[in-house]
């Protein structure tokens, strides 16, 4: 990920540090702290913001036609099969895999990616005093272990230095301070790299380490690596790196270049291909708030709405142009925000922003990895509220958030996604030949209502299953404020927050004369089914 410096593509120990072109690290690190004031003082203006309809609210109607014979192509569920998460060690405590078991049930999760697996607290790597290698894979085993036991593989990061390996002291500003120098002895580190796939390999079985996925390294065009120059010094990480985990098995794949901002794939597909350098996926990240200048050096003002599909057409495009147009696209990374920003990563603007991500990246993109499943999470240091603008879909005390509730609800979407007329609408069709219509509301201000007819063509429907997400259900930012936003929740405000963060029954009624009404609040999200 990017920069992580909240508690996901962040969190850090709170902080000021100059800013940099290459980092977003120190601004959240000062929109950590700004942003747990503003939850504790400024909590009334949520309780607005999230739970009430302003009397002069706007509406707009409007009429849209879904034609079950409209053309349709393949609709596989790119949006939920992987998710990142807080960093290796973390995902041996039980609020992890707790929330993990959480989203796994509602959602299409195969993957899980995390940083720093070869950290010093993983213990993977030491020397004696003679400078002789020793490997230890016990925390190793426990982690993946824990991942597949709860029905679900390790797409590998493989970073970051252990410290006895690295050529100098280069911590990164992250609270768990791992080392992003380059290795010392590069012979060092591929016998490090192949005795680390051999183990997976003997333990799992190749079948299973086949099914997985070797990432090289993260955002190495960042200071998530020090060596210099960037570029020509990652080309070298990468190469020793793929040629170690080929030489296990050529069957196992490793890709990259896993950089921020979409940036690098074209030179890196070119570097492999002019070196004969094995690569089977192509990887790399993107946030919403990402500027135009970072992701295609210009000037434009690309709103956040926008930003992610743009990103990943510009990769999907570099691809289609390269010496190896098949190679699978995977952005490891991606949110609306690399910010601590309460009203965007906590609240009901996620439904809207999720559902109309998926529509435009529909086609583009074999996996996007949604940074992160969970608030259990450290790279700004231990999380001190709940709700702070973390990535995760899930605040800490497994507390679900908005953007869980919209994962949820998209889960519905069917298999096939068949042509409409809106920009703000997804029809898709179930194995089963029912259909399930994703609709959204954009609307700005916050309390801007929608109303939509939908007319049915060529859909024998006779009944609609509705489920909401909107200021009034699934948001438990409103009974966050209502009990005055508290920064360390009792026992019973815990069970509180969690109740108010379910999703209420779905409304059940009948489809007349082959059309559907519905009104929609502001920042809201529809899944409908139509039997």
């Amino acid at each position: 990920m990017i920069a992580k410096l909240v508690s996901g593509p962040r969190p850090l120990t709170p902080g000021l540090w100059p800013l940099t072109n290459m980092r977003r690290i120190d601004e959240r690190a000062c929109l950590f702290v700004v942003c747990i004031v503003l939850s504790v003082c400024l909590s009334p203006l949520r309780s607005s913001a999230q739970g009430h309809e302003s009397t002069s609210s706007m509406q707009t109607t409007e009429s849209i036609t879904l034609d079950g014979n409209a053309p349709a192509h393949p609709f596989p569920h790119f949006w939920e099969r992987m998710f990142g998460s807080g960093r290796a060690i973390l995902s041996l405590r039980e609020s992890y895999r707790d929330d993990l078991r959480l989203v796994k049930s509602i959602t299409s999760f195969d993957y899980v990616r995390f940083h720093a697996i070869f950290h010093d607290e993983v213990g993977v790597y030491s020397e004696d005093a003679q400078g002789k290698p020793a490997y230890n894979f016990s925390y190793v085993d426990q982690i993946y272990d824990g991942l597949l036991a709860n029905g679900v593989k390790p797409f590998v990061e493989i970073s970051f230095m252990p410290n006895d390996l690295a050529a100098k002291r280069a911590l990164h500003a992250f609270w768990y301070k791992q080392n992003v120098a380059p290795p010392k002895d590069w012979q060092k580190w591929d016998d490090l790299i192949s005795a680390f796939v051999s183990h997976l390999v003997e333990r799992y079985g190749i079948d299973e380490v086949a099914s997985w996925y070797f990432e090289v390294w993260n955002e190495p065009n960042l200071d998530f690596w020090a060596g210099e120059p960037k570029q020509e010094t990652y080309w070298q990480l990468y190469d020793h790196t793929a040629r170690a985990v080929k030489k296990i098995n050529s069957g196992l794949r490793v890709g990259g270049p896993a950089t921020a901002q979409a940036a690098w794939v074209d030179a890196f597909i070119r570097h492999c291909a002019e070196n004969n350098v094995p690569v089977d996926f192509v990887s790399t990240h993107v946030y919403g708030n990402d500027t135009a200048q970072d992701v295609f050096g210009t000037d434009e003002n690309i709103p956040r709405e926008k930003m992610v599909c743009l990103a990943v057409k510009k990769v999907h495009d570099q691809i289609l142009a390269s010496s190896q147009p098949k190679l699978p696209l995977i952005f490891s990374e991606y949110n609306a925000s690399y910010k601590n920003e309460i009203d965007i990563t906590d609240s009901t603007y996620m439904g809207p922003w999720l559902a109309d991500t998926i529509r435009q990246c529909d086609g583009l993109v074999d996996m996007m990895s949604y940074w992160t499943f969970s608030d259990v999470f450290e790279e700004q240091g231990v999380v001190k509220t709940p709700f702070y603008g973390g990535y995760g879909l899930i605040a800490e005390r497994s507390i679900p958030k908005p953007a869980f509730n919209a994962f949820k609800l998209l889960h519905h979407l069917g298999t096939e996604r068949l042509d409409a007329a809106s920009d703000s609408l997804l029809l898709t069709r179930k194995p089963d030949s029912s259909f399930a219509v994703a609709l959204w509301n954009y609307a700005k201000p916050e309390d801007a209502k929608r109303s939509v007819t939908l007319k049915l063509s060529h859909i024998k429907a006779r009944r609609a299953t509705i489920w909401r997400l909107d200021a009034d259900h699934g948001n438990v930012l409103k009974e966050d404020a209502r009990l005055g936003a508290p920064r360390y929740p009792t026992l019973a405000q815990i069970q509180q927050l969690r109740r108010a963060a379910e999703l209420p029954a779905p409304e059940s009624t009948e489809v007349k004369n082959g059309e559907l009404h519905i009104d929609m609040a502001g920042n809201a999200l529809v899944v409908i089914e139509l039997k």
